[in-house]
């Protein structure tokens, strides 16, 4: 009987693991190579004109308000969607949000210092009841 595993591997891959070669690569033409050489040694400011390579700080778009990240922190852009209204609206839900999660990681906490105090009772309570039934049994 065959296994099925090993006949699906032999159908699947062959007996052979054998990888195609990969093609030579071409030769890199000597102009670009002289290009890229020339562009090296030009100062920052001509590379950035000639490469396109000027950036600022990294923005974003989400839900149609623009954001940028300066100093540290994510900052709405003018001329958004979202209006001054909107935005203080968010932040005010937001704070309403933190403090009802906080209320609820302190009520969580102190239903399981309950728990643990009523588990303790109960198993004092069964050490007393075995003791008394230990005492009975030895007095008969």
């Amino acid at each position: 009987m065959l296994d099925l595993r090993g006949f699906l591997k032999k159908l699947l891959f062959g007996d052979k693991f054998s990888p195609k070669k990969v093609p030579p690569r071409k030769p890199a033409h000597l102009s670009s190579l002289h290009m890229i050489n020339q562009l090296s040694l030009l100062d920052r400011c001509t590379r950035e004109m000639e490469l396109g390579l000027e950036f600022g700080p990294p923005s974003m778009t989400i839900g149609g308000q623009s954001w940028k990240f300066e100093d540290g922190q994510w900052l709405a852009e003018p001329g958004g969607n979202a209006s001054n209204r909107e935005m203080r609206r968010m932040k005010k839900r937001n704070v309403q949000l933190e403090e009802e999660n906080n209320l609820l990681k302190l009520k969580t906490e102190i239903l399981m210092d309950m728990l643990t105090e009523t588990t303790m009772d109960f198993h004092t309570m069964e050490k007393e009841v075995d003791d008394l039934k230990a005492q009975r049994r030895r007095k008969k």
